[in-house]
């Protein structure tokens, strides 16, 4: 699951992440015209952490609305129920 964020020019609270997002994530930084991750010096943007959303706002921070989203991705999510293995 990937949630996407982005900055409210409004000034109103954004959306809360989800608590199954607790665990470990990886926040990219997305331009919204291209879709792709923002790069620094040819490497991707990402940030990981077990902090969400203070990740999210600290990329989004200053930033216009119209053009970034912060995307989050859980690290690691635990294998569903119901799926056999052996």
């Amino acid at each position: 699951m990937t949630v996407a964020r982005h900055p409210d020019p409004t000034g109103r609270a954004m959306p809360t992440i989800p608590a199954t997002l607790a665990q470990a994530c990886a926040v990219r930084l997305v331009d919204r015209r291209t879709g792709q991750t923002h790069r620094v010096n040819g490497s991707p943007l990402v940030l990981f952490t077990r902090s969400p959303e203070e990740a999210a706002a600290e990329l989004l921070s200053g930033r216009d609305a119209s053009v970034w989203e912060a995307r989050i991705e859980p690290i690691g999510a635990a294998p569903q129920s119901g799926r056999g293995g052996a």
